[in-house]
């Protein structure tokens, strides 16, 4: 039962994980065992690539709509980071947009706006929290919004005893 609770947990919180952050990306660190030769190289590869101008991923914010600008509005200080396919689907949850109900919008919003707080560390864990979760059969699952209504319900201190045995499981 505290394994689907935590399971419904993660699904919920990567519901909203429809955009990779190429801030997730984490550089290798140099190798300490590295010869002093080498350490030059490394130094001189990242100097090289600053000073290749990047080509701007398109659209940028300034060519969307008005409209699609309103709708995107919590993502505007992390659209330059987005890869071009991140964008394309923002894109067009910015034309559902308008035809959607109005309690749909605001859930859109909300999750929109939550995604933007995310650290780039928590993004990377909601994205594979959600990949783990589409490869568990549907019928293992169970109810999910029960499960999630179940959690809900607990008290702070219920919910960070259960993520500590989820842990100790790992």
């Amino acid at each position: 039962m505290l394994r689907l609770l935590l399971a419904a947990f993660a699904l919920c919180f990567a519901a909203g994980a429809a955009a990779d952050d190429p801030a997730d990306v984490v550089a290798p660190k140099a190798d300490a065992t590295a010869s002093p030769n080498a350490a030059p190289k490394s130094a001189a590869k990242p100097a090289a690539k600053k000073a290749v101008a990047k080509k701007p991923v398109r659209p940028t914010w300034a060519e969307l709509t008005p409209q699609q600008q309103e709708v995107l509005a919590p993502l505007k200080d992390d659209w330059v980071n987005l890869e071009v396919e991140r964008r394309q689907k923002w894109i067009g949850v910015a034309k559902r947009y308008p035809g959607m109900k109005p309690e749909e919008q605001a859930r859109v919003q909300r999750r929109m706006q939550v995604w933007a707080k995310l650290t780039p560390e928590q993004r990377r864990q909601a994205r594979e929290n959600y990949k783990s979760m589409a490869k568990i059969p549907p019928e293992k699952l169970g109810d999910r919004r029960q499960h999630w209504a179940e959690y809900q319900s607990l008290t702070p201190q219920e919910r960070e005893e259960l993520q500590r045995q989820e842990k100790k499981r790992r």
